[in-house]
């Protein structure tokens, strides 16, 4: 992990794109992004067949159309999720805003999480829905598509869990508050609190003085008489 809020140092300093390129975490995001596609795609171009007795199209999946619609959904919001965190990425070490970057850090993990588990559910299903198919010249024609679908959903899962664990690993990592120029958590942005005073070398007319020992002593205190001997 970079620096010390988050996952990133202080906020407004200047992004490395090699740097970030490198970054676990973006190179998930970049495989989760093309894994999408593989799920997804097959799916529109390949994925509804037509049997021989039968001009209507239908899902290669056992025809079920939930299976076909719910690959595509999938893949399509983990498309421009993966879209949409990458550029947050890009823009995370900008923010200055300690509770803006929790927030960030919270929605990626949840998301991340949710799709992890989608994406299990949907391999399950479309892998039971498969199984379920009865062979034929359309599946046959687009069996290839079906179990690239199938594929990707698999590796989406594994990609969708290091997510999550890397969200984890930032919320845990927490915050170091003097990396922000600015607090709102407390205090407003912008306030200022005064500082311990300084003495200038010149003692000002209203600087309390204890006076000297000579001045106070007083060698006749009233009511009192030296007796005479």
């Amino acid at each position: 992990m970079e620096g010390a809020s988050f996952g990133a140092g202080r906020a407004g300093a200047a992004l490395d794109p090699v740097s970030f390129a490198r970054r676990p975490q973006t190179l998930l995001r970049i495989a989760s992004w093309v894994f999408s596609i593989a799920v997804f795609g097959p799916i529109v171009n390949e994925g509804y067949v037509n049997a021989d007795s039968d001009p209507e199209l239908r899902c290669v999946f056992n025809g079920n159309a939930g299976a076909c619609r719910f690959g595509v959904a999938l893949g399509l919001g983990a498309f421009l999720a993966c879209a949409a965190f990458l550029l947050l990425d890009v823009h995370f070490q900008q923010i200055s805003s300690v509770r803006d970057r929790r927030r960030a850090v919270l929605l990626d993990l949840g998301f991340s999480g949710l799709w992890s588990f989608l994406w299990f559910v949907g391999f399950c299903f479309l892998t039971n829905q498969w199984q379920r198919t009865a062979p034929g010249p359309g599946t046959t024609q687009a069996g290839d598509a079906a179990r690239a679908a199938i594929a990707f959903s698999f590796f989406s899962i594994l990609s969708w869990a290091a997510l999550t664990v890397k969200a984890l690993q930032r919320f845990r990592l927490g915050t170091d508050m003097s990396l922000f120029a600015t607090e709102q958590l407390g205090a407003g942005a912008g306030q200022t609190y005064p500082g311990y005073p300084v003495g200038s070398g010149v003692e000002g007319t209203e600087t309390y003085q204890s006076p000297p020992f000579t001045e106070t002593l007083d060698t006749s205190p009233k009511g009192y008489q030296v007796p005479a001997y």
